[in-house]
């Protein structure tokens, strides 16, 4: 647990210690969050376009993996995995799941209140904001998305411990169903689940390079590997992940 509120305290300080890389990249995340603000409405309409389609099984797949509750039913289950086969390597992986989820949930926690945005489900555009609740006030908490977070927060925790392009891949698109189906079930916006995955990412990042003190089981190296990437051009915005 030292381990794990550490990686809290660290993740949270990163910014005090940002270079220009980092701040050009907390810059590219701002940009592309803003640019998906000005189509959140258009998206919202065309999901809606389709909706019926998506099978049940995928959506209420997706709101119940991203439930806190749940996520840490996993994440401890991983831990205690690790502990009682005393593999390390799977508990440095426990506490980075474990230390990331509760890094990233409280932020949104507190965002979601302090922004109070509405969300598609409250019939209200995505430039409605209702601000500055202590107590939550339910369809005026949607940015950012807790779902997304939490899952490719874990998503990307995992993955770290496969080198195959291909298995690092198809963890990722598992990490992203909730957030495709928060946005499918109305209760988020695309630059919600952007924005949220996105973060998720900076938090395990910061947190797994403190681990390499704490742990002598390290995979970072893996991670060194990854670069995200954003192009832009005429009515179009991209973004490009390496591994």
């Amino acid at each position: 647990m030292g381990n794990v509120f550490g990686g809290i305290g660290h993740s949270y300080s990163r910014p005090f210690h940002w270079n220009g890389n980092d701040w050009a990249n907390f810059g590219y995340l701002s940009a592309g969050t803003l640019a998906l603000f000005f189509v959140d409405d258009e998206f919202d309409h065309w999901v809606g376009g389709f909706e019926d389609d998506v099978p049940d099984l995928l959506v209420d797949y997706g709101n119940e993996y991203g439930s806190p509750e749940n996520n840490y039913m996993i994440t401890g289950g991983v831990y205690l995995v690790g502990l009682f086969t005393k593999n390390e390597k799977l508990r440095r992986t426990g506490v980075l799941l474990i230390s990331s989820a509760t890094a990233g949930g409280f932020l949104q926690q507190v965002s979601k209140r302090i922004i109070g945005r509405a969300r598609p489900r409250s019939g209200d555009s995505s430039n409605v904001y209702d601000p500055f609740h202590i107590d939550r006030v339910r369809n005026y908490d949607s940015f950012p998305s807790g779902h997304a977070m939490l899952a490719f927060t874990n998503a990307y925790a995992i993955a770290k411990q496969f080198k195959n392009p291909w298995v690092k891949a198809g963890i990722y698109t598992v990490g992203l169903v909730p957030g495709f189906a928060r946005i499918v079930d109305g209760y988020h916006w695309i630059s919600d689940v952007a924005f949220s995955t996105v973060l998720s990412i900076f938090i395990v990042e910061s947190i797994d390079k403190y681990l390499d003190s704490k742990y002598n089981e390290k995979y970072n190296n893996q991670a060194k590997a990854v670069s995200w990437n954003l192009s832009f051009g005429p009515g179009t915005m991209g973004v490009a992940l390496r591994f």
